[in-house]
């Protein structure tokens, strides 16, 4: 994670975030952590990113593992080919 101030990413906005697709970029005023810049190197990284940041499709994930521990659910190598 690389910290940089916020008048050095607004001289150079396209080189930060070429480097936003290898780490995060955490962007500081006055010396204090501001905001953060993600990159993504194609559109599979957008929308894995989308999908982790969507509260209804984490709710959902989370309900589906709660069915499955409480022994609701069916294993894949018995679901029919």
């Amino acid at each position: 994670m690389k910290r940089v101030a916020l008048s050095e990413v607004k001289d150079d906005f396209s080189k930060y975030l070429r480097l936003a697709e290898d780490e995060q970029v955490v962007i500081t005023r006055h010396g204090r952590a501001a905001g953060i810049l993600i990159g993504f190197r194609d559109d599979e990284e957008w929308f894995e990113y989308r999908l982790e940041s969507d509260p209804q499709f984490l709710k959902r994930v989370n309900a589906a593992r709660e069915s499955l521990r409480r022994g609701r659910g069916s294993k894949l190598e018995k679901l029919p080919k």
